[in-house]
């Protein structure tokens, strides 16, 4: 509940984390909506502030003041990061148009129907899809330009997704990725793209170059001599 999500707010807050995070990436689904702002959002909201509020006041009867968008990361709504779908109605979603009224300032830009196509009433995901979708996730994780992303999705769907990834590491660390989240459950994780190791070149790199004169190396000096006794 909304107690948990307060503990969790002091806990990113008091930690450092909530000023690293660039981007907040969020399923379309109420609770997690409200618990992603809860956490990462900007606090209250006053009346008359120059941007739009992350949530209004009691979205989804929360009885919650409206949190703010300012001095906090952006938030995106991504559908593929949406707990298993079908058959149970906690999972289904309200129409996006609905979403915008209660949540003003996340970005819905990426979901493309407006009302949800893809829960089925008599058609429940199953695990192996869960985890494929998760795993295209992640391959679109890999074209954002961010480092440090806060995921806010469901314990089914990381579940299913991480044990995935699990099987290609070693036992302690599959038997780490299988656990299932609890609910509020903040874990740190660091993706690595095996494929892309050493292309992607650091932005503090500097280009520097071999200086002349007297602050030559002292190795490059000595080759430049022997290269001089050579023509002589």
């Amino acid at each position: 509940g909304w107690s948990q999500v307060d503990t969790l707010r002091e806990h990113v807050t008091k930690s450092g984390l909530a000023k690293k995070i660039e981007l907040v990436i969020v399923s379309p689904l109420l609770r997690t909506m409200q618990t992603a702002v809860g956490v990462f959002g900007g606090g209250n909201y006053t009346d008359g502030a120059s941007a739009s509020p992350l949530m209004v006041e009691g979205a989804g009867n929360s009885g919650r003041q409206p949190i703010s968008s300012l001095n906090c990361p952006p938030f995106l709504a991504v559908e593929a990061c949406r707990e298993h779908l079908g058959v149970h109605p906690c999972d289904k979603r309200s129409s996006i148009t609905k979403y915008r009224t209660l949540f003003p300032a996340i970005d819905f830009s990426l979901i493309e129907n407006d009302e949800d196509v893809l829960w089925e009433p008599d058609v429940r995901e199953t695990n192996e899809s869960v985890a494929l979708r998760g795993m295209k996730f992640f391959d679109w994780l890999w074209t954002r330009e961010e480092k440090e992303i806060a995921i806010v999705s469901h314990s089914g769907f990381l579940y299913h997704t991480l044990n995935m990834y699990g099987k290609e590491c070693h036992p302690t660390i599959a038997e780490e990725l299988g656990k299932h989240f609890a609910n509020c459950e903040l874990r740190s994780m660091v993706l690595v793209d095996r494929s892309n190791l050493g292309s992607d070149a650091s932005k503090y790199n500097f280009a520097g170059k071999i200086p002349t004169g007297l602050d030559m190396p002292s190795d490059v000096a000595d080759e430049k001599e022997a290269e001089e006794a050579s023509k002589n």
